[in-house]
């Protein structure tokens, strides 16, 4: 099967095209067929020697991606049949080896594909629909009239999670450049900050929830908008013990969250894109063998919605 593998950290000159033997599935996995794999920060950070590098990078062949869709070859498992189309995240935060002809992937980690959409959306629905949703329902439990931020409104976690919020019934601010304005309230933003230049201490302390996306300096903007009794979630960078005491100083709970592979959160992110709720934008469509093209898209940090590779 055509693979790319990581031959070290550094740049995209070490993802290697190889030919390995087809992977193989144990009890309770099935093996799918890729059509489409989504690209995501992570991936590029990982290949640098950061991101979840320190976790996999023993591994031989060391295969990056964890965003798949595609249709299941075969199966040990009841969950699936052979013919079903499926989309999922990969042993996220572990190895999900999904920049590759075939990948094993536990049956409990994926949901059908929804019929009205292509592959290309669906690869582009997991990552970060799964943060969206993980972040927005298990962790803030969002309910009705809330108040939320979501940094980085037009990027890949952002643009799903302004339309999530949205079908829990929050009141939705997004951050952007001032050029994405348009494409974030079309997702059904209600109002939108451009973030260069904006005066979060003169803002007023006004979200029940943030969700940030970028991390460093941008925790402390939350902080100041952020009301007392109310959270923020840091995705990049976590929250470290000083702006974990400067939240609990303001009576804010701040705090990290790693998202997970799983099933049963992927088939309530199906039912959102088959009603429509969720859309993904995919932004560049790039094939197999433009893997590292892909990445140095990535890498740029400008990307409007998502990028997409397809076998």
């Amino acid at each position: 099967m055509k693979a790319i593998v990581l031959k070290e950290a550094g740049n995209v000159e070490n993802l290697e095209y190889v030919e390995l033997k087809k992977t193989t599935i144990n009890d309770g996995e099935v093996l799918i067929k890729v059509k489409a794999i989504s690209i995501n920060p992570v991936d590029v950070k990982s290949r640098a020697g950061k991101g979840v590098y320190g976790r996999i990078k023993t591994e031989n062949p060391l295969i990056l991606g964890w965003d798949i869709s595609g249709i299941v070859e075969e199966t040990k498992s009841s969950d699936f049949k052979v013919g079903d189309e499926v989309f999922g995240m990969v042993n996220f935060p572990g190895h999900g080896k999904a920049y590759a002809e075939y990948v094993a992937v536990p049956a409990n980690q994926l949901a059908l594909k929804p019929k009205n959409i292509s592959f290309e959306d669906a690869a582009a629905s997991t990552l970060v629909a799964l943060t969206a949703y993980q972040a927005l329902v298990h962790n803030a439990n969002i309910q009705e009239g809330q108040n939320v931020l979501v940094h980085a409104a037009s990027g890949g976690v952002g643009h799903i999670t302004v339309q999530i919020a949205k079908y829990l019934g929050a009141q939705v601010t997004g951050t952007s450049s001032a050029k994405n304005k348009d494409f974030v309230l079309s997702l059904g933003a209600d109002s939108h900050i451009d973030y260069h230049g904006f005066d979060w201490k003169s803002a007023g302390r006004t979200f029940d929830f943030v969700l940030d996306t970028i991390g460093a300096e941008n925790i402390d903007h939350s902080l100041e908008v952020t009301k007392e009794g109310g959270s923020i979630i840091s995705i990049p960078t976590g929250l470290n013990e000083e702006v974990t005491a400067k939240a609990e100083a303001k009576g804010v709970k701040g705090y990290f969250i790693l998202v997970q592979s799983s099933g049963e959160d992927m088939k309530q992110i199906a039912s959102l894109l088959e009603s429509g709720v969720v859309k993904p934008h995919v932004s560049k469509v790039f094939p197999f063998e433009q893997m590292r093209e892909a990445h140095l898209e990535q890498e740029t940090g400008r990307t409007v919605g998502k990028i997409v590779v397809t076998l």
